[in-house]
């Protein structure tokens, strides 16, 4: 699971939570889940830690990679962070997620999940909230939350049913049904199936073709596309009219289609 970059990483001190690290690369971050002998069980410092990272990501940054220390990626929330909350603290306490994980799934820079182990519960819903998602054959998914007596509350009732639609989450939940990472692939929780151990590898692959795109195109994947998806077709077409005309106008949009017409740019192949 390890990278090992020609270059040493930058480690930042961000403020962040012992259970959570950060390296930069260069214009990508990593920043790694460090509750290994948790199962990476995300408690409320973590979120936290996570709302606080992706609300102000580092100066320069262009992409994020989201790993897990040890084996696991994400076994999901720390029970103990709920056992005593009444339902009107629970009601907060749900919200806190939503507004950590709005900000990875709308924030500033684009967020690829790299999988492996237990992707459960809280720990699906981290994954879905990111943009690409990478998995190793480890992997193995699972949203328990229907033999624990909770629900879940972490937004993935709205983002993971966008996945594998909402027949299949029913089943996960009613019959604590687990997915492993060739049948997790094929229903859509993930866009890249690789090798044990490649997993960071296909990550900063990806993150460099990210970090190389046009800022304007990234934001507007990022925002405007997943809310066009989910309008109705006029408002869609038009939506998609005004972000086209936004981004072509951009200065590095006209710089970038000069290279390609003048030939100084690659073909796609």
């Amino acid at each position: 699971m390890r990278l090992n970059p020609v270059e040493r990483p930058v480690l930042p001190d961000l403020g962040l939570p012992p259970s959570l690290a950060v390296e930069l690369h260069g214009e990508i971050a990593i920043l790694r889940l460090k509750r290994a002998e948790k199962r990476n069980a995300l408690d409320n410092a973590t979120v936290r830690g996570l709302h606080r990272f992706f609300a102000a990501p580092p100066e320069g940054v262009k992409a994020v990679i989201i790993d897990g220390d040890g084996p696991h990626f994400s076994a999901g929330l720390d029970l103990s962070a709920t056992q005593e909350l009444s339902a009107t603290e629970g009601v907060g306490h749900s919200m806190m997620w939503h507004e950590a994980f709005r900000h990875i799934q709308f924030g500033k820079v684009p967020v690829i999940s790299v999988l492996h182990g237990a992707v459960i519960g809280g720990g699906l819903e981290l994954a879905a909230a990111t943009h690409i998602r990478i998995a190793e054959p480890s992997v193995f998914y699972a949203l328990p939350e229907g033999q624990r007596g909770i629900f879940v509350g972490g937004g993935g009732s709205v983002r993971i049913p966008r996945l594998i639609g909402v027949a299949r989450m029913m089943d996960m939940m009613l019959t604590g049904r687990v997915y492993d990472a060739a049948e997790g692939h094929a229903i859509g929780l993930s866009q890249y199936l690789v090798d044990e151990g490649e997993g960071m590898v296909k990550a900063m692959e990806l993150a460099k073709k990210i970090a190389g795109n046009a800022p304007m195109t990234n934001f507007a994947v990022m925002h405007a596309l997943p809310r066009i998806a989910e309008s109705g077709p006029e408002a869609g077409y038009m939506m998609e009219a005004l972000i086209s005309s936004i981004a072509q106008a951009d200065t590095e949009a006209k710089t970038r289609i000069r290279d390609f017409l003048e030939k100084r740019a690659s073909k796609v192949r």
